[in-house]
């Protein structure tokens, strides 16, 4: 394929661009970004292809905003390991495409598990991808022609992807249970999440008891808020061992604050140490409650069920060349048999396995092994039988 090689860094040319793409049935984009050095994802250039155009869009020369029409239109936008990018884009744009697909996610539905680009181009289009810049510092300038090469090509063979794996979903008639997933994740909230779960995300802080978890609570919100506002690394604003062990020790004072592990000469001065003294005293007086992660009664009574339901969706799974991370979570499955909301009880979920739950789950079935140690599932009263 020939293609026709932009790099766009005016605002004029970007119009033209995404009036041009937008046009298309479908486009392939990617994006390049870092966070090393920030809180918030800097984006540091966006790939798109569409028929034999492929466009480097520089965003520090150019108002990302720009993209805002052509990820609104009803062009297809075509992604691999969309998770990321579409977070950057919804930071950097405000939105993220109207329509998409997810070439990585789509590839679990025909016997693929989670596959990088490099390993699915591979496998289905037999070319070798380069992957030396993949590691390679995005925002500078002038890109280099190896950056440049390596970033056209993390979009140049998304169209064929999308078809090679569209035919098969065809053939095994799963065009809309990739739809549903790729929408599903479309929707996820992205952008800022609650700073009052923010410790949960930290090693340790989960077994901290009584005003010590108040304390990890209240302080991993207040660092959160302070990494936004400054747009640091969380680790920037306090390290987590620095935390837990504040937490720990609930200081009331400058000199029991010096005390705390992890604590050194910079969170002991003017209004950072009085931020961190201040965020103690409120999480002394919370009461936090953590999810039952394995622990709760319920979960434990249903153990030997999920167990045996985890087993059955992997079969299954396998017999139907399905990652089986995409079938269900541990959170699904014990929502589902505790009579609570779960995606196992609507979409392809329910189609593929959860009909068969709620068959298990009313007495009508039962499983059982065959002679090569495969699970099946079997009418009741011949489970009773054997």
């Amino acid at each position: 394929m020939n293609l026709a090689e932009h790099f766009v860094d005016d605002d004029a040319a970007l119009a033209d661009v995404v009036a041009d793409a937008a046009r298309a049935p479908l486009y392939a984009l990617d994006t390049e970004f870092h966070r090393e050095r920030t809180y918030f994802p800097r984006l540091a250039l966006v790939q798109l292809q569409w028929g034999t155009t492929n466009v480097l869009i520089d965003p520090l020369a150019v108002d990302p905003r720009g993209l805002a029409p052509l990820l609104r239109s009803d062009s297809l936008a075509v992604l691999h390991a969309s998770q990321q990018d579409l977070e950057v884009l919804q930071y950097a744009v405000g939105c993220v495409p109207n329509r998409m697909f997810d070439t990585q996610l789509a590839a679990g539905f025909i016997g693929y598990s989670t596959p990088s680009l490099a390993n699915l181009v591979q496998s289905l289009l037999k070319v070798t991808l380069s992957k030396s810049d993949r590691l390679t510092d995005w925002m500078r300038r002038p890109l280099t022609k190896s950056q440049s090469e390596y970033a056209r090509s993390d979009v140049a063979y998304l169209e064929q992807l999308y078809m090679r794996i569209s035919a098969r979903l065809t053939e095994l008639q799963r065009t809309s249970w990739v739809e549903q997933a790729c929408e599903e994740l479309r929707q996820r909230p992205w952008g800022e999440s609650n700073p009052d779960d923010a410790w949960l995300r930290i090693k340790d802080a989960r077994g901290l008891k009584g005003a010590s978890r108040g304390a990890a609570q209240a302080l991993a919100a207040w660092r959160e808020r302070r990494a936004m506002t400054t747009n640091v690394p969380l680790r920037r604003v306090m390290s987590d061992i620095a935390l837990v062990g504040i937490a720990q020790a609930l200081p009331d004072s400058t000199e029991a604050l010096a005390h705390a592990r992890g604590v050194d000469e910079r969170y002991l001065g003017g209004s950072l140490a009085r931020e961190i003294l201040a965020a103690v005293r409120d999480g002394r007086e919370r009461v936090v409650e953590v999810e039952s992660n394995g622990h709760d009664p319920l979960e434990k009574r249903l153990r030997p069920a999920v167990t045996l339901v985890t087993a059955w969706i992997g079969e299954l799974a396998n017999q139907h060349q399905i990652d089986p991370t995409l079938v269900a979570t541990n959170r699904d499955i014990v929502a589902l048999l505790a009579g609570g909301d779960s995606r196992l009880a609507e979409g392809w979920r329910r189609e593929l396995v959860g009909h068969d739950i709620e068959a298990l789950l009313d007495g009508e079935s039962g499983l059982s092994f065959d002679r090569e140690g495969r699970l099946r599932l079997i009418p009741a009263k011949d489970a009773e039988r054997e």
